[in-house]
């Protein structure tokens, strides 16, 4: 029998260590046992949580403080329940600022093995942190190919296991007819995505810009359709946003949906996109999934801007470009994030088609590098632990 003890502290990390533990029961079928921290996914593969996954997923020192106190109780009761429970691993998923207080309390207190799940991103900022992670992580699992360098330079096993927007099944012909029809779409039309951000900040800050790039664009192009696929988090002030855009722009609402049936929705709405225009972050890579050329375009306040150009090791923050050593989706970052570069960069990707196929090219070649067509990233993840403890 082998026993892990998992944490994680928000959706992201639960999908992920649902689709692990999944992999580790396809390996070891009812020779497995899950104890730890998690929520639905991960409970779903026989986890019993030992607190709501909830009270984990806090962000900013100004949220934290107030919660300082039960968070320290928290992680101090992870800590003690693995030193005493000495499962074969302590796999921790995400969330450094609670995993990693954990694992050096466990490390300090016994000799289980450790393994963090999602590799710092060292690669772009504050490489130190790799340096920190060494004396308390055994082993990582990166989902990207170029981060097993960073973290077994510092003396930390390292495993690419694959990212999992590489294995999502994408929607098919029908489903992308289906929802065009709900929509009022015509078949013929294109279809501009609109993707202003996650978290209400990010919408406060770009939507005032898009809503300006969007005027010269759709100028020249009347027909175009705009669609908005908006988080549940930030759904009203996305709403509040597009109204005041040109092209009565139709926003995707999650509202009164399942978590499952509103992702099915957003990936077909990205599968009938033609071009998108998109904050920076993981979404480009959804996007890329679906083999969607993009703009990527985001900005912060003066004083976090500066802070991160001066500590930014890479000229690029698109995934895609990234992955590929090639800058084929453009940016505007920063300084350069004005309606006037961002419509500019719109529109020659609808009119050259050459630059639209230079990006869904670099798109299928990032998801090939990232484990398209191979074994699930949960399977290899599981077989990645597996062999650490073996």
């Amino acid at each position: 029998m082998k026993r892990f003890f998992l944490i994680a502290g928000e959706p992201s990390g639960d999908a992920l260590g649902g689709a692990l533990m999944a992999g580790l029961r396809a390996e070891l079928g009812d020779q497995v046992e899950f104890m730890g921290v998690g929520g639905p996914l991960m409970q779903a593969q026989g986890l019993q949580s030992l607190f709501p996954m909830e009270e984990l997923s806090v962000m900013g020192i100004v949220e934290v403080l107030p919660k300082y106190n039960a968070l320290m109780r928290r992680i101090n009761q992870c800590a003690d329940m693995v030193v005493a429970e000495k499962p074969d691993a302590l796999i921790t998923i995400d969330a450094p600022d609670f995993s990693l207080r954990v694992a050096k309390r466990v490390k300090a207190a016994s000799d289980v093995r450790t393994v963090h799940y999602v590799a710092p991103t060292v690669w772009a900022w504050r490489a130190g942190r790799a340096r920190k992670m060494a004396p308390i992580i055994d082993h990582v699992l990166a989902l990207f190919p170029f981060e097993p360098p960073y973290m077994e330079a510092e003396g930390m096993q390292c495993d690419f296991v694959g990212h999992p927007v590489a294995a999502v099944e994408q929607p098919s012909d029908a489903d992308i007819a289906q929802l065009r029809s709900e929509l009022g779409f015509p078949p013929e039309s294109k279809i501009l995505l609109v993707l202003p951000g996650s978290r209400k900040a990010e919408v406060g800050r770009l939507a005032p810009i898009f809503g300006e790039a969007l005027k010269p664009v759709l100028a020249r192009h009347p027909s175009l359709r705009v669609l908005v696929p908006a988080a549940p988090s930030v759904i009203d002030a996305v709403k509040a946003a597009a109204a005041t855009w040109p092209g009565a722009p139709v926003v995707l609402d999650p509202s009164g949906l399942t978590a499952d049936q509103a992702e099915a929705r957003k990936r077909t709405a990205f599968a009938a996109g033609s071009v998108a225009l998109a904050a920076s972050g993981t979404v480009s890579l959804e996007l890329a999934a679906a083999g969607v050329p993009m703009v990527v375009a985001y900005d912060m306040n003066w004083i976090s801007r500066k802070i991160i150009e001066s500590l930014a090791k890479i000229d690029t923050v698109t995934l895609t470009n990234i992955i590929t050593g090639e800058k084929a989706v453009p940016e505007c970052i920063g300084a350069r994030c004005k309606p006037d570069l961002i419509s500019g960069a719109l529109l020659e990707l609808l009119d050259d088609p050459q630059a639209r196929a230079t990006q869904v090219a670099a798109a299928a070649e990032a998801m090939h590098l990232l484990g398209k067509g191979g074994d699930a990233p949960g399977l290899r993840a599981a077989r990645a632990v597996l062999a650490g403890i073996s």
